[in-house]
């Protein structure tokens, strides 16, 4: 049999949820899904914000459509998931890339408020909103789930304590997603981004000084744009990866080499 090895990355007919699409990785992300074919429900909590990138993404002949969606806010996953089923009749693939990290501190500075604020947003919410998409995946017994998480989940650095919990969590929660819905035909891996050029490492990446340390060991010696991780998802999405699931893939430079 001769394989027609560009149909694997083909996503026409797939239907993909992006969380926190508004900008950076997610709406790259999104805009890669589109050009390979297929039908995006992009989110983020400000529609005005997500709606813009959707329209761009119509306005080069695909299909797009936004959703306001809190990811902290049960009744908006809940609701994001409804939108989806109701436009597209099904559920294909789900990125959880929406996070946040609020500041940059020493774990002894982390209060309680803090801690849940940024376990809810960034662990417990893909949580949620992927054991809401599954039903859907495995009626299908198909489905593609890729999880956002960070090289700061395998090498922390001073100051990103609890920030780097939740993307350890992240990583444990895609093989244990692999592993118990492998037989539903679903599939879960996790992207680890190292350092790009998105509003969360604004902090570091437009402090000269700081940036200059952090590329000064790096063997891809700059920093990525959003861009720069959508290849990988879109292999994660596609059938290209149908053999590859509860897998951790590092987008860092060579972050983790040193």
């Amino acid at each position: 049999m001769t394989v027609k090895y560009k149909k694997l990355f083909d996503l026409t007919n797939k239907v993909a949820i992006v969380t926190g699409s508004s900008r950076g990785i997610g709406a790259s992300i999104a805009e890669a899904f589109a050009e390979f074919g297929a039908s995006v429900i992009l989110s983020s909590r400000t529609k005005e914000s997500v709606d813009k990138i959707a329209s761009n993404i119509k306005k080069n002949g695909y299909e797009a459509k936004g959703v306001e969606c809190h990811v902290g806010d049960e009744d908006h996953l809940k609701n994001l998931v409804e939108t989806t089923i109701k436009t597209y009749g099904k559920i294909d693939i789900l990125v959880n890339n929406a996070g946040i990290n609020p500041v940059f501190d020493r774990l002894e500075n982390a209060d309680d408020k803090l801690f849940d604020k940024i376990i809810d947003i960034n662990v417990k919410a893909a949580f949620k909103l992927s054991n809401m998409v599954m039903k859907y995946m495995k009626e299908n017994n198909s489905g593609s789930i890729i999880n956002i998480s960070s090289v700061e989940g395998h090498k922390p650095d001073k100051g990103l304590g609890v920030y780097s919990i939740s993307k350890a969590a992240i990583s444990m929660l895609t093989k244990s997603q692999a592993k118990e819905w492998g037989k539903y035909g679903i599939r879960s891996n996790a992207i680890c981004p190292g350092l790009i050029k998105t509003k969360l490492s604004s902090a570091l990446w437009q402090n000269e000084e700081m940036l200059e340390v952090w590329l000064k060991d790096l063997p891809i010696r700059k920093a990525a744009e959003p861009e720069e991780i959508s290849g990988m998802a879109v292999y994660l999405a596609s059938n290209a990866s149908s053999y590859t699931t509860g897998e951790t893939f590092n987008i860092d430079g060579g972050y983790m080499i040193n």
